[in-house]
């Protein structure tokens, strides 16, 4: 099932859309939330999310891994096997998920009030919020391995559609319940429907679109070991990511009080909305580039250098328009209290999520080319130097310090980015190519970003308190930003590789003969 170009463009598509819809839903509700529930009790909810993260690492690569062996298996001869796979993720996820969501249900709530030092109502509600918080993770872990159906088929029509219906469950029970009940575990039970309908409409959709590939669970020895082959290299990137991610905010629920966690986690939710949205418009490459197995090493090497340029352009662009703005959108947003805690937090992190898009579409590639153990260094390089980073600077500076370690994790992935690309990969001007489709678009963003911050601070919309205003300037920062950088990419020597690939993508969304 060989996909053409114009079909990954609207993957790409789809997979957008979704997540323009989950965003603005999210970013909709978020000061609902934080009003109703206080700065406080919000922190609380972040630190009980950070808790069950650790979970990720199996789901995630399970979902991963079970989405690859799948995207091979497509063939109706090999049916049979793509059964025994699916079979065997769907125990996994059951049997190691129901256990570890059985942990946290129960040992969850003793470990933060200890790790975290939490007493009063916040730790009379911690209890509950863990068993909400664990049975949404189960849900959205069986849910994974049901979308790996239409995952490894590229099918993210079916896809959006069920994180959509997820979503609008989601922010609709938040309007409802949290009114009556202003606390984390209303918050996180909001979340678990969420996950709860995305399982229910996946395994419905499941059984009309795809019912030949279903299978009841079970655990087959040979698909076991392909699983866990690829996921267990996985689950150590996850688990370096994990801590790149989450570090901080541990640290800051260990040292200080849970209302930081708060201010840092909408700063840190604004960033995370455009930087997974990058990714989510990338995520489409992973089945792409895993069905190209028969292609040559030039041909691979070629398009992943080209997708890097396309989606960091996209990356720098849409971050980049964060920074100008930062102080202005979260005093809209959140209001002024917000808006002064974590204005300098978003810029850094809106640097730091430029940064890390340097090995967004290496990681896809290198999971389809089933080499999970360099993403696994990558990742635990920049989990290391993260942890190290927020260990010396958030005591000394404080909450606001935060998002520090995570730009120097950054860089330190980006350095083991380009290091493993230089070492692993054999190709003509492959220094050259890397330099111009990878590191030059992030470092333009970043640069023109800051300069365009410096000549707003003092602009009217310092002050503004206009929504239409402040969206304005930044989609013109972004604009500018990527004038430049695809400016900056007509200055070397892949010029027209650039400009190509620019007018094939116009071409696929604005179809006009001029193009």
């Amino acid at each position: 099932m060989r996909k053409s170009p114009s079909d990954l463009l609207g993957n790409s598509a789809w997979n957008a859309f979704a997540f323009v819809v989950a965003v603005l839903l999210n970013l909709a509700i978020l000061p609902f939330v934080v009003s109703r529930l206080g700065p406080g009790a919000f922190g609380v909810a972040g630190l009980v999310t950070a808790c069950i993260a650790p979970a990720l690492m199996f789901s995630n690569s399970l979902a991963l891994s079970t989405a690859r062996e799948l995207a091979q298996r497509l063939a109706p001869s090999d049916r049979r096997d793509a059964r025994r796979l699916f079979a065997t993720a769907v125990a996994l996820a059951a049997c190691v998920g129901g256990l570890i969501a059985v942990f946290f249900c129960v040992a969850g709530a003793p470990l933060a009030r200890l790790g975290f030092h939490l007493g009063g109502a916040a730790a009379d509600d911690l209890g509950l919020a863990f068993v909400l918080a664990g049975l949404s993770w189960l849900c959205q872990c069986l849910s994974a391995v049901f979308l790996t159906l239409f995952t490894a088929r590229q099918d993210y029509r079916r896809i959006a559609s069920i994180n959509i219906a997820s979503t609008v469950i989601a922010t609709l029970s938040m309007l409802l319940l949290i009114p009556a009940a202003p606390r984390a575990s209303t918050f996180l039970g909001c979340q678990a429907l969420g996950f709860a309908t995305s399982l229910i409409v996946a395994f419905a959709w499941s059984r009309s679109a795809v019912k030949d590939w279903l299978a009841r669970p079970a655990i087959h020895r040979d698909a076991l070991g392909r699983l866990v082959r690829l996921g267990g290299w996985q689950a150590a990137a996850q688990g370096g990511a994990l801590f790149a991610g989450q570090a901080d905010r541990y640290l800051l629920g260990a040292l200080l009080q849970p209302q930081f966690v708060g201010f840092y986690g909408v700063a840190q939710r604004l960033e995370e909305a455009v930087y997974i949205g990058v990714l989510k418009v990338g995520e489409t490459l992973f089945p792409f580039f895993s069905s190209l197995q028969a292609e040559t090493e030039e041909r691979k090497v070629d398009l992943l250098l080209r997708s890097s340029w396309i989606l960091n352009v996209f990356a720098a662009s849409a971050l980049g328009g964060l920074i100008p703005v930062a102080g202005p959108l979260l005093h809209l947003w959140t209001g002024g209290e917000v808006a002064t805690e974590g204005e300098t937090v978003l810029v850094v992190l809106s640097i730091a999520g430029i940064l890390g898009s340097s090995a967004n579409v290496l990681a896809f590639y290198l999971l389809a080319q089933g080499r999970s153990r360099d993403n696994a260094l990558i990742a635990l390089f920049t989990g290391a130097a993260t942890l190290a980073t927020s260990l010396i600077v958030l005591p000394r500076f404080g909450w606001q310090a935060a998002g520090w370690s995570t730009c120097v994790g950054m860089i330190v992935q980006m350095i083991a980015t380009v290091a493993l690309v230089r070492r692993s990969i054999s190709a003509a001007g492959l220094g050259s190519r890397v330099f111009h489709f990878m590191l030059t678009p992030l470092g333009v963003g970043i640069v023109t970003s800051l300069a365009l911050r410096s000549g707003l601070r003092h602009a009217a919309v310092a002050s503004t308190s206009a929504w239409w205003y402040v969206a304005a300037v930044g989609a013109l920062s972004a604009a500018i930003i990527f004038v430049v950088a695809v400016a900056a990419s007509q200055a070397g020597p892949y010029r027209a590789v650039c400009r190509r690939d620019l007018l094939a993508i116009a071409g696929r969304f604005v179809p006009l003969k001029a193009v």
